[in-house]
């Protein structure tokens, strides 16, 4: 059986809110071939099933940072703030959607944010081992660590841009 949604689709749709991995109610919507009206309708007539933790509604602010990120304008588009759902909440909408897409995309999704956890504990094994590693050896390998640490840390806003400047 194909799958209809691909792992990196929904990859692309989970986003960072209030330290959870979360998926927008409009981005679950397309996934499921359904509209977001009629899935938070859905939801709403569930409410029971989805406490704070597994779906929240986005802040003012909230939206408009995610708006100003992904470049939206105004006009058009929603007349409410959009709700988030988390890792538990996606599955608890398997019990409210009952159709066989919502199934599949179900699987697809519980897929996508267990290759996450798996891509963020592996990057976490790395660093302990690369201090284990740094622990052991002299202070011959100092630049090689420091350098390995270095490319491992994001990227800060204070450190400078690479390119020309604008006068």
């Amino acid at each position: 059986m194909s799958s209809l949604v691909s792992i990196e689709r929904i990859e692309d749709r989970i986003i960072l809110i209030r330290g959870q991995k979360v998926i927008l109610d409009s981005d679950l919507a397309e996934l499921y071939g359904v509209p977001t009206k009629s899935l938070n309708l859905s939801v709403k007539r569930n409410l029971g099933r989805f406490p704070e933790d597994f779906m929240f509604q986005l802040s003012e602010e909230e939206y408009e940072t995610l708006r100003f990120q992904f470049e939206t304008s105004k006009r058009g588009g929603r007349r409410y703030l959009p709700y988030a759902f988390t890792e538990h909440g996606i599955l608890m909408l398997s019990s409210v959607l009952n159709s066989e897409r919502a199934i599949m995309v179900n699987i697809q999704i519980m897929r996508a944010f267990t290759k996450l956890r798996k891509i963020l504990t592996s990057h976490e094994d790395l660093k302990r081992k690369i201090e284990a590693m740094e622990e052991r050896y002299d202070v011959q390998f100092k630049v090689v660590f420091e350098t390995i640490k270095s490319l491992m840390t994001p990227l800060t806003k204070e450190q400078k841009r690479i390119g020309f400047k604008k006068d």
